[in-house]
């Protein structure tokens, strides 16, 4: 049977959490200096224009979004609505409270221009001010928050307390990189980028919980050998799992990614990303926080039988 990693390695993870330790906190801080100063907020968490069309004949979306880029208009976000054989689209563009109005009837005049001959209509105009975007930003965040609770919560009935900050941290750890890498590569963060994000929590930390079960496997059987013993163990037997997982899924993202289509270009590389992060973070970084926080308890309960 043909295998990338064979089923019998013995590499040793827990001599290498040192390093990866150090090399994570690096690349969260750049990331965290990168979402505080740099992070491009889309329309829908800065306060823009939206814009419902309809057309009698068909029209090409990268088409549109160009159209509208080349008019000079900024933040520009265009989809389709219902049956793409409807023709029907929701164009957004950035912009602030005190030219809201002037965009909305610039980018009317534009579109009304441009696609005379396709029979564009105006169906509905919408005002997103900066107060709601804000409001709706918090909202986006707080879902993340709650999302990493209810895991948080989850990895403790399902396995053991002393699993749970190990996880919560891969998953910050996974989620603030990619949000350090839009920031840094100016690519927008929009609701659609949120949703990206809570699809790579649940498909990170469903790559701990097996590394988890099968260390807690390994406890049951061997409770007299230390935990980085089993760490070790349950690591290298899940690896080749991981990694064909992992690359499968990658590849499905990455060809969505760049034959997708604008409309979720953004969302595929957050996926695309979290499978990368979320790997790693499943060995270097759930299982050390883990590690440590087990030996903080092993030298309480050492210091306590001594007292």
């Amino acid at each position: 049977m043909f295998e990338i990693i064979r089923s019998n390695t013995k590499i040793n993870f827990v001599n290498k959490f040192s390093v990866t330790a150090v090399l994570s906190l690096i690349v969260v801080a750049i990331a965290i200096f990168g979402i505080t100063t740099k992070m491009n907020y889309g329309v829908d968490f800065r306060g823009g224009a939206e814009i419902q069309l309809k057309f009698t004949e068909s029209i090409n979306l990268d088409g549109l979004r160009k159209n509208l880029a080349d008019a000079g208009f900024k933040g520009i976000a265009a989809q389709t609505i219902g049956e793409r054989s409807q023709n029907e689209f929701l164009v957004k563009v950035q912009g602030d409270e005190t030219n809201l109005n002037q965009i909305t009837e610039k980018v009317s005049a534009s579109l009304l221009a441009s696609y005379a001959s396709k029979g564009v209509e105006v169906r509905k105009v919408d005002i997103v001010g900066p107060k709601a975007g804000a409001q709706l930003r918090i909202s986006g965040f707080q879902a993340m928050l709650w999302a990493l609770i209810a895991i948080m919560i989850y990895i403790g009935l399902r396995f053991d307390f002393k699993y749970s900050p190990g996880a919560i941290v891969a998953l910050f750890h996974d989620v603030t990189i990619i949000l350090g890498v839009f920031a840094f590569f100016h690519v927008e963060f929009t609701l659609q980028t949120v949703a990206a994000l809570l699809a790579v929590i649940g498909y990170s930390v469903n790559d701990t919980v097996i590394v988890y079960d099968r260390v807690r496997e390994h406890e049951e059987k061997g409770p007299s050998l230390p935990l980085s013993t089993h760490i070790n163990t349950a690591v290298n037997e899940t690896l080749s799992r991981t990694i064909m997982t992992s690359l499968t899924t990658l590849f499905v993202s990455v060809v969505m990614y760049f034959f997708g289509g604008l409309a979720i270009k953004d969302f595929f590389l957050a996926i695309s990303l979290g499978v990368l992060i979320g790997t790693y973070s499943s060995i270097f970084v759930a299982a050390p926080v883990t590690l440590f926080f087990d030996r903080m308890k092993g030298t309480e309960e050492k210091s306590a039988a001594k007292a």
